[in-house]
């Protein structure tokens, strides 16, 4: 094979792959003031991320739904199906209906916390043994994500 294609191929495994930094253990037992600053503990239902209620009309917002495609065919589809079907992530059918729509938002924009604390995705990175990385996306671009999320699963 070509040498600049292993390369690139090599780099571009790196950088999807993401990196997932290492604690320092801790070197003493936190004190009753550090314990009672600790963030509430993760909910399953919405994740964990800065949206805590997200509205959803019952009709498909199209113009949000083709915003979404967009931006996935760039930034999600190298790792997701829009079916059912596994390529290096889940596939996206269903997953509107399985998941909360704060918890999809929290996800897109700051998936690290909730690899580390979510048992569901921690079981299906066993499966899929990729991370998904952080690929910087805005909460509009996640909202437009959502909705074409919505889309695939047959939202009218």
């Amino acid at each position: 094979m070509n040498k600049s294609f292993l390369v690139v191929l090599a780099l571009a495994l790196v950088v999807a792959c993401g990196k997932k930094e290492e604690k320092e253990p801790a070197l003493s037992t936190p004190t009753t003031e550090e314990v009672s600053s600790e963030a509430p503990p993760y909910d399953p239902n919405r994740g964990e991320g800065k949206f805590d209620t997200v509205d959803l009309s019952p009709t498909l917002n199209s113009e949000m739904a083709d915003k979404g495609k967009q931006i996935a065919e760039v930034k999600c589809s190298s790792c997701h199906k829009m079916t059912s079907e596994k390529l290096v992530g889940p596939g996206w059918k269903g997953v509107s209906e399985r998941r909360k729509p704060e918890w999809i938002m929290n996800f897109i924009t700051n998936p690290d916390p909730m690899i580390d604390k979510d048992p569901e995705v921690k079981a299906q990175l066993e499966v899929c043994l990729v991370r998904m990385p952080n690929q910087g996306i805005s909460d509009v671009e996640a909202r437009e994500i959502l909705e074409y999320m919505r889309k695939i699963d047959g939202v009218k």
